[in-house]
């Protein structure tokens, strides 16, 4: 394999917390060697970043690609080439197709298919319990070993406690991930926003952001229970903050992420009735907002995510109560991210950490680091460039983005899996 020499970088690395100048070499797949100055090795390919950031590639947990099912909603192939724009390097896919991916041979189909199409790391994430109703687990065993690496219901939530008590101590037994979505069912049954003035004054149906510590809450004492491995998929409020760190401090084996919207947007920004900005949970007011923002900073959530999300005009272009949540999000994460950054809340290692090597150690890779002998996965940018974004440059195939015409900062210049170049910037 070619050996690839950056030169004149800005290397972000997330494990070390280091934000400097230097060189990396890479080569048979790996990062071989790094280091600052002149004295560096020789290559077959010489980059020249011009001071431009070398990061690990972002892995983002919670994509959504519709196949089986919905292909016109959104393909592996059109996935992985929006992801490979975006600086994404790994995706992992969520269960919520149709069908659910709850048997070896759905999953077998979908790692088939993503291999075949996707040009990044696609790991597929299977259902919890069969179809996702809550009923019945799943063979976790099994898809375990046809490759699962995490189990959830996604947005479905699991109300049957003994259901959910019998599938994380299941999964317990055999060292599986389980991913949980943390509101509570009944309170957010039909919500389109949070409850308070602003969902008022709009007239929508609203949940108060109690839901989501009651979900919580649940879950932290089922794993005092179980001892599972548990992942919380989106923490945005500020009332779910405590129990997440008591949880964390009782020495349970969980850890926290939030969606770029949630780090990014507020309950404002739905305006008027703005069908690109439903998602679920609904945007929260600017004081959770703030504080999920500094939770991340002191790590007690570890992990952003794009919970990309595609859905096609028809199921948006309808009244805001009435219309899908979700938002597309594999090539604006980074950009949105970096909004963070602008704003001095974040630093590049900081915001690197939630978005690389947090959830590659979530799901026990090694990848996210800048290491010597760490996967050649990495994203060159320019977090300064700014640009306009047009929602129909987007590759996805649905176009639902939030930041559609929004002014943003940082564009990708160039992504690398594996050491192979997969998009190069025109």
């Amino acid at each position: 394999m070619t050996t690839t020499l950056f030169i004149n970088a800005r290397l972000i690395d997330p494990e070390t917390g280091t934000d400097g100048p230097g060189w990396l070499l890479t080569g048979k797949g790996v990062i071989a060697a790094r280091g600052v100055g002149e004295d560096r090795p020789q290559a077959e390919v010489v980059v020249d970043c011009g001071g431009q950031c070398l990061a690990p590639g972002i892995v983002d947990i919670g994509v959504k690609v519709c196949e089986p099912g919905e292909r016109h909603k959104e393909s592996y192939r059109s996935a992985g080439l929006a992801a490979a724009a975006g600086g994404v390097t790994t995706m992992a896919t969520r269960p919520d197709t149709l069908p659910a991916i709850d048997t070896p041979e759905v999953l077998e189909f979908a790692r088939r298919r993503a291999n075949e199409a996707a040009p990044v790391n696609v790991l597929p994430m299977a259902a919890l319990t069969k179809g996702r109703a809550g009923r019945e687990m799943v063979e976790i065993g099994f898809l375990m070993d046809a490759g699962a690496v995490a189990f959830t219901d996604c947005d479905h939530v699991v109300s049957d406690t003994k259901v959910l008590s019998r599938a994380l101590t299941y999964a317990r037994s055999l060292g599986a991930l389980v991913i949980g979505h943390v509101q509570d069912p009944g309170l957010s049954a039909g919500a389109a926003a949070t409850s308070g003035k602003f969902a008022s004054l709009r007239g929508l149906p609203a949940v108060s952001p109690m839901a989501e510590r009651m979900g919580l809450d649940r879950d932290i004492a089922l794993l005092e229970m179980t001892r599972a491995r548990y992942h919380a998929d989106q923490i945005t409020t500020a009332r779910a903050l405590p129990a997440l760190a008591r949880a964390k401090a009782n020495g349970l084996d969980i850890t926290a992420g939030t969606s770029i919207h949630h780090l990014t947007l507020n309950e404002l920004d739905v305006s008027d009735y703005r069908t690109f900005f439903k998602v679920k949970p609904p945007l929260r007011a600017e004081e959770d907002r703030q504080a999920v923002t500094e939770a991340l900073r002191e790590g007690l959530i570890d992990i952003i995510s794009s919970m990309h999300t595609p859905q096609d005009e028809e199921s948006k272009r309808l009244p805001f109560e009435a219309a899908a949540s979700g938002a597309v999000a594999l090539e604006t994460l980074l950009p949105a991210a970096l909004r963070l950054y602008h704003a001095e809340a974040l630093d590049l290692p900081t915001l690197w950490r939630a978005l690389s090597l947090g959830p590659a150690r979530r799901l026990g890779l090694d990848c996210g680091r800048l290491a010597v002998g760490a996967p050649a996965d990495l994203v060159l940018f320019d977090p300064g460039r700014p640009f306009i974004l047009d929602r129909f440059a987007l590759r996805s195939k649905s176009k639902n983005t939030p930041f559609d015409g929004a002014r943003l900062q940082g564009r990708v210049s160039a992504t690398y899996v594996a050491g192979s170049c997969v998009y190069e910037a025109g």
